[in-house]
């Protein structure tokens, strides 16, 4: 699979989460209901800029003791991401029902930062949040947890679920504070190009509405349906130019 050059990667970062979902409709390669997580991701840093890099996976539990090849499973989880391509997003699922503790803290942070990691995307837990800004790395979570408990690996390097969001590695992914979405291989070359254009497409009526919002008027129904009539046009067109190459 061709990777994308940092300089695409920040192209696509320019845009944000519901654009990105936007712009991938038009390619119609999935159903519109798919490619994305459902709620409960949220940001935990603050890293400025949105997350977007190439996934390395494993699964982790916290409840109970490790088994004797955790250790090893960890070692073949780092081998992973040092081996994924740059730059690499740690996605982890926790299986235990209700996370209990954090795989995600300053050391673990430290350790992928010195892999090539930008970021993580988990569901599951987090804490040093503070010491992970410091280094600039990114924290995506269902939970911000106070212990790591008996957190260990339990697989890596195989499919991962993230908020209803099935990730493999090496997929490409994109997570803001909107949400997870994945991006196919195949149009990602060609995305800051659709996002551009269907932010374009929103311009019949976003313009007129803030016109009007801009001289205390209120428009008239005739006028809301003529202005949607021409995003859809907007859109359509859009959909076919880039179905066409």
């Amino acid at each position: 699979m061709e990777r994308l050059t940092q300089e695409q990667l920040d192209a696509i970062g320019q845009f944000d989460g519901p654009t990105v979902c936007n712009a991938l409709e038009c390619f119609a390669i999935r159903p519109r209901s798919d490619g994305f997580s459902s709620p409960g991701i949220q940001p935990r840093t603050n890293s400025p800029g949105r997350l977007i890099g190439y996934a390395a996976t494993a699964k982790v539990s916290a409840r109970h003791p490790p088994d004797s090849g955790a250790g090893e499973r960890l070692m073949e989880y780092y081998a992973q991401v040092g081996e994924t391509a740059k730059p690499t997003v740690a996605v982890i699922q926790d299986i235990d029902p209700q996370p209990i503790g954090s795989f995600w803290g300053e050391v673990q942070a430290t350790v992928h930062k010195a892999l090539g990691a930008i970021g993580t995307v988990t569901h599951g837990g987090v804490r040093d949040t503070d010491e992970a800004d410091s280094l600039g790395f990114q924290f995506f979570a269902t939970e911000v947890l106070i212990s790591h408990a008996y957190i260990h690996v339990v697989e890596q390097g195989r499919g991962v679920e993230i908020k209803g969001l099935r990730i493999c590695p090496g997929d490409l992914v994109f997570a803001d504070k909107y949400g997870v979405v994945k991006i196919p291989p195949e149009i990602a070359p060609r995305l800051p190009e659709a996002c551009r254009l269907v932010a374009e497409a929103e311009l019949p009526l976003l313009e007129p509405c803030r016109e009007a919002i801009a001289k205390g008027t209120i428009p008239g129904l005739d006028d809301l349906k003529s202005w949607r009539e021409a995003i859809n046009q907007a859109r359509n067109a859009v959909a076919a130019q880039l179905r066409s190459k």
